[in-house]
């Protein structure tokens, strides 16, 4: 497990690493607030991504955490949560 924060940057790596991008999409630009569906990004992607940031960092993404995470912000927002919880614990 890692103690740095979980960044914008850490999840854009992993989308690509796991999924790759959608060829309208530019992940260099500013994402955190568009719906993963708009970036291109399905449940199954979403999985992927959720498992690897579980063994990257330690923790457990739990399918509501996941579903209610539609934005890049917002997930990124979780795994920090998750990363300060555990950190504390």
């Amino acid at each position: 497990m890692t103690t740095q924060p979980f960044t914008i940057d850490d999840l854009k790596r992993i989308l690509l690493e796991g999924s790759g991008a959608a060829e309208n999409v530019d992940l260099d630009s500013d994402i955190a607030d568009h719906e993963f569906e708009d970036l291109g990004y399905d449940s199954l992607a979403l999985l992927e991504t959720s498992s690897r940031i579980e063994r990257a960092y330690g923790i457990t993404i739990s399918d509501t955490i996941l579903a209610d995470a539609t934005t890049p912000r917002a997930l990124v927002g979780a795994v920090n949560e998750h990363l300060v919880q555990d950190a504390a614990a």
